[in-house]
């Protein structure tokens, strides 16, 4: 790490380039959160499921025998992604940085150019790989400005062929998709004109009635290295377009801790601040066709 910068005049105010939000926040704010309950162990989310069977004819002069025409079952989704964040600061850097590097400061570009970018990264790339373990298979269509409308066509019919709820569907795509469909040959364009006819908007936002949101092309990949942060794999694919119902998908949390303590003697005169959290990403099994990908195929295929 480079040394602290001790000018004597530094603006308070981090001027850090672009910082990240959490592209998929939509994903980490999904209803299912609330509505499954830790298990005793702390780690394992039990998601009911009852399936019954279908009806058949009745008779008007008979009875039948009654039986029990449902079951239910439990689908455990074991928590595994534990990570913690720590730095120590001492006071006097505080002081001779006029206050560049307090706690707060730190914190915020923690979490705006690691914390979230890495949650992103992990949230795509453990959907995609527990998707595919499920036998489904992505589209590898090579997308163009040509076709890229037929694509996403075919995505939305995998769903609506699967009865997914046609409201509250997201496409999270790379800007250079989005770009795309911008391009599409097939759309029909609406622009708004604003500030007196000198200022046109032609950002898609939605299609179909489905939000797209477009997401760096570094946090849409399918492989990750957490050792440290997080980082892109040599053997990622490319995702480029993934359509997604947030209802198909839990994020459980199941323990989060944030302290900052004084300096003392134990820190030798530094305040230390920790966070640990415990939590992961899980698809529910009975609504996996509610996630649909196109990505780059790999090299060979």
């Amino acid at each position: 790490m480079a040394a602290i910068n001790y000018a004597a005049q530094y603006a308070q105010e981090l001027a850090q380039a672009y910082p990240y939000v959490l592209n998929f926040g939509a994903l980490y704010a999904t209803p299912n959160n609330h509505r499954y309950r830790m298990g005793d162990d702390g780690k394992t989310v039990y998601i009911p499921t009852i399936s019954t069977t279908g009806r058949v004819d009745s008779s008007r002069d008979s009875i039948a025998m009654a039986t029990r025409n449902y079951d239910n079952a439990w689908e455990p989704k074991v928590l595994s992604n534990q990570r913690k964040w720590s730095t120590l600061v001492h006071p006097k850097d505080i002081d001779q940085t006029n206050a560049v590097a307090s706690i707060r400061n730190i914190t915020q570009v923690y979490n705006e150019e690691q914390k979230f970018p890495e949650m992103d990264a992990y949230c795509i790339s453990t959907l995609y790989a527990e998707w595919t373990e499920q036998g489904m298979t992505a589209d590898t269509t090579a997308l163009t400005a040509a076709n890229i409308l037929t694509v996403f066509d075919s995505l939305m019919l995998n769903m609506d062929n699967a009865r997914v709820p046609a409201n509250g569907r997201i496409l999270y795509c790379t800007h250079e998709v989005k770009m795309l469909l911008k391009r599409a040959t097939d759309i029909a364009h609406e622009y708004d004109v604003l500030d007196g006819r000198t200022v046109v908007n032609r950002n898609i936002s939605r299609l179909d009635e489905v939000e797209v949101i477009g997401v760096p092309a570094t946090l849409m990949k399918t492989l990750y290295d957490f050792t440290t942060g997080w980082a892109v794999k040599s053997n990622a694919q490319q995702i480029n377009m993934f359509l997604v119902h947030p209802t198909a998908v839990i994020t459980p949390v199941s323990y989060e801790l944030a302290q900052l303590d004084p300096p003392s003697a134990i820190t030798e005169g530094k305040y230390i601040y920790f966070e640990e959290s415990f939590e992961d990403v899980f698809i529910l099994n009975k609504k996996k066709d509610a996630l649909q990908f196109n990505v780059t195929a790999a090299s060979g295929e």
